[in-house]
């Protein structure tokens, strides 16, 4: 009985952390926040990732504490964002100033190291 609650518990838990994620990248905001100065963060996901959920809601906090800043997210299934970013994991994140790619990680999960990657570019 146990084991039921544990597995019933987990596919909730998974659920409630799939349905956070949507892909918000769209080529010409991106291109207009390029234009307008702004750092621009770009992170990728794929459906049942519990790290990716954790990064995401680390940047979407990001988003509102940090001024200039613009966050686009996608799912790294999505072929041809993942080629024009050149993303072929998961939880890669991507932050770009002056229309250039200044930061790439993967699999950084960790607030504080996050943080740091954006306030450096910024």
């Amino acid at each position: 009985m146990n084991k039921i609650f544990i597995f019933i518990f987990f596919i909730f838990a998974l659920s409630a952390n799939a349905g956070e994620k949507k892909t918000t990248f769209n080529i010409e905001l991106f291109n207009k926040a390029q234009s307008e100065g702004k750092v621009v963060i770009v992170s990728s996901w794929v459906k049942y990732c519990s790290s990716c959920a954790g990064q995401m809601k680390i940047l979407n906090k990001a988003k509102n504490e940090f001024d200039n800043i613009e966050y686009f997210a996608f799912d790294v299934t999505n072929k041809e964002i993942s080629k024009l970013f050149d993303v072929q994991y998961q939880t890669t994140l991507l932050i770009f100033k002056d229309n250039k790619e200044v930061y790439r990680s993967i699999g950084e999960t960790n607030r504080d190291l996050i943080y740091e990657a954006i306030k450096s570019s910024i």
